[in-house]
C-alpha cells in the first residue's frame, strides 16, 4: 500500500516552509503527500508581509475531500493562525481516519514574524494536543504554551516536556535548534515516560528557513511508512541535519534561505 501523508498548514509563497516544505519533505522521504491549506502567506526569505486565512468552511471542505478518498497513514499539522480554524481542524480529525497526528505548533516565522494570534494558543492546547500522537515545539514555542521562560538546560527541557504532557500532549519532542552550544539537542519524551535524546552538530548557515516544518514532516513521513515513533524521530533528525548541512549549496533569496530538501538527489 502506498504511504500517504497529509499536511494541514499554511502556504509559504517563497517555497521554503509551510505546505511547500512539507510536500517536498514527504516526497524526499518516499511518501505521497496531500494537503489542506489553512492559510496563505505573502512571504519570502526576508519575512512575511501578509496573511490570508482560508475560511473555516473551505478548510473543512478540503479535509472532507482528502480524507474521504485517500487512505491516509499520517497527518502533519502546521500553521493554524486562528481559533476557528483550529476548531475546524479538530472536528475534521474526529470525523476521519487520519493516521497518527504530528502537531508542529508553528507560532513565529524564522524572520521573527508572528504566525499565530495570541487567543489561538489556548485553543490549540485544548483542541489539538490531546488529538496528537506527537507535538514538536521548539524551545520558544514550548515556553509560550507554558507561559514561562525558554529552557536552557536538559533538565529544563525535561520539565517543560512533562508540563506539556500534563496539558494533554502524549509524546513531546522538544527541539533544541534554538539553543546554544556546538550541538543541537532534542528530547523525545514518550507517552510512557521514556526519554530519548538526539544530538547533531550545528552548522554555520543563515539558510534555516523551514527547519521546524521540515523536521515534523520528516517524522510524519516515517510514521506514514510504519516506523515506530522513536525510529521516525531518529530518521527525521538525521534528514533535517543533512538538509541543513547542504543548505548553502542553494542560493535562494537575500534573507534566511531554505534547507536543501532534496540533498540526497541533487546538488547545486
Amino acid at each position: 500500500m502506498t504511504a500517504i501523508a497529509v499536511t494541514i498548514a499554511g502556504s509559504d509563497s517563497g517555497g521554503g516552509a509551510g505546505i511547500q516544505a512539507d510536500l517536498k519533505t514527504f516526497s524526499a522521504n518516499g511518501v505521497y503527500g496531500a494537503s489542506v491549506l489553512a492559510a496563505l502567506t505573502a512571504q519570502n526569505t526576508l519575512g512575511v508581509t501578509a496573511i490570508h486565512d482560508v475560511p473555516a468552511a473551505f478548510v473543512k471542505a478540503q479535509i472532507d475531500a482528502v480524507y474521504s478518498d485517500l487512505k491516509v497513514t499520517a497527518t502533519k499539522i502546521g500553521m493554524l493562525s486562528r481559533p476557528e480554524i483550529i476548531r475546524c481542524v479538530a472536528g475534521g480529525l474526529d470525523a476521519h481516519e487520519t493516521g497518527p497526528v504530528i502537531l508542529d505548533p508553528v507560532m513565529v516565522a524564522a524572520s521573527g514574524d508572528p504566525l499565530l494570534v495570541d487567543d489561538a494558543v489556548e485553543v490549540l492546547i485544548a483542541e489539538l494536543l490531546p488529538r496528537s500522537a506527537l507535538i514538536t515545539p521548539n524551545l520558544h514555542e514550548a515556553a509560550r504554551m507554558l507561559h514561562g521562560g525558554v529552557a536552557e538546560t536538559r533538565e529544563e527541557m525535561r520539565e517543560q516536556a512533562k508540563a506539556l504532557q500534563e496539558l494533554g500532549a502524549r509524546a513531546v519532542l522538544m527541539k533544541g535548534g534554538h539553543g546554544s552550544g556546538p550541538e543541537s539537542t532534542d528530547l523525545l519524551l514518550c507517552q510512557d515516560g521514556k526519554e530519548h535524546w538526539f544530538n547533531a552538530p550545528r552548522f554555520e548557515t543563515r539558510n534555516t528557513h523551514g527547519t521546524g516544518c521540515t523536521l515534523s514532516s520528516a517524522i510524519a513521513a516515517g510514521i506514514a511508512r510504519g516506523l515506530p515513533l522513536e525510529d521516525a524521530v531518529s530518521r527525521g533528525k538525521s534528514y533535517i541535519t543533512k538538509a541543513i548541512a547542504a543548505a548553502d549549496q542553494l542560493v535562494i533569496g537575500a534573507g534566511h534561505g531554505p534547507v536543501h530538501h532534496f540533498h540526497e538527489f541533487w546538488s547545486a
